[in-house]
């Protein structure tokens, strides 16, 4: 998946958050509507869109969209 793509997907799991706030380059973990529920679908979106698996951890360790989008890249 493709980072503009990867982008939208992202953007899909947040309800409340307008869509105009979302890049690349967001800081996701500092949104407002971001908390377990939504770390859950965003670990669900990857399995399910990109037949990846990543963990709590990883979402911990990166700070951006564009960097969780690079991890996912490494993972098998």
């Amino acid at each position: 998946m493709k980072l503009n793509e990867f982008v939208k997907a992202f953007t899909a799991e947040f309800e409340e958050t307008d869509e105009s706030v979302f890049s690349p380059a967001t800081d996701y973990k500092s949104l407002e509507e971001w908390g377990s529920l939504t770390a859950l679908s965003i670990i669900s979106m990857i399995d399910n869109e990109m037949d990846k698996t990543i963990t709590g951890a990883d979402l911990r360790a990166c700070t951006t969209i564009e960097e969780l989008h690079n991890l996912i890249q490494t993972k098998e």
